[in-house]
């Protein structure tokens, strides 16, 4: 039976994951995006054998699950890190790694494959001809990029940004397999001290709508700011 009595003491015990849940989301998205920002750009400039690298990385990490991504990266980072540092001769203890950088480097990895994606998509919607405008205006090519290509870009990109930052959100449920704690950890941690498990998922759904809530309500007024600056 549901017993409504619990919710107030769920929130409070869910309430704790979500600075930690947050603060897990924003780093993997901001790595992934920059990332995924450098492979969309080696892409775009097709330069020959780091584009086929590009498109050998997105196959791979967009068509392995991430879990499986994680238990890969569980077991083998703490080792390939250990093993470069003998190399180089730094002493240093890989397999002390907290978890948690351990998931953030592995949904990055990830998740970067899908905002190259993005960031492809909204670079091939650039007019090329405002390229050649700037240039013949004695435009550098930095100051293309950050006058011009920038701003457009950003702006095309910004409702799948923010779906990718839900995705992530969504990913990080995977987390709890190697043991990091998010909302939905905490839920089933919360649920298992008394077995109200509806009612702590409850809540923990509640959380994420509110999560989703925001994200889109900031990101639609991001969007509606640039595109009056542009």
């Amino acid at each position: 039976m549901f017993d409504s009595s619990l919710l107030l003491e769920d929130f409070w015990s869910i309430l704790d994951a979500v600075p930690v849940t947050l603060a897990m989301a924003v780093t993997i998205f901001i790595c992934a995006t920059l990332l995924g920002g450098l492979l969309a750009f080696i892409e775009h400039k097709r330069i020959p054998l780091l584009r086929q690298a590009v498109l050998a990385y997105k196959i791979a990490f967009k068509g392995v699950p991430m879990v499986v991504v994680i238990f890969l990266a569980y077991y083998g980072l703490p080792a390939a890190l250990q093993f470069f540092a003998t190399q180089f001769g730094v002493a240093v203890n890989a397999h002390s790694m907290p978890n948690w950088v351990i998931i953030i480097v592995a949904l990055s990895a990830c998740v970067a494959a899908f905002q190259a994606e993005v960031v492809k998509g909204a670079l091939n919607a650039f007019d090329k001809g405002q390229a050649d405008a700037a240039y013949a205006f004695g435009y550098s090519g930095w100051q293309l990029f950050r006058r011009v290509l920038f701003p457009q870009i950003i702006v095309s990109a910004i409702p799948d940004l923010a779906n990718a930052f839900m995705v992530i959100m969504k990913a990080l449920s995977l987390a709890f397999a190697i043991e990091v704690v998010d909302i939905f950890a905490q839920a089933q941690l919360t649920a298992a001290l008394n077995f109200y498990y509806l009612e702590a998922f409850g809540v923990a759904v509640v959380f994420y709508m509110v999560i989703a809530w925001v994200v889109t309500k900031v990101a639609d007024k991001i969007e509606s700011a640039l595109r009056v600056r542009t």
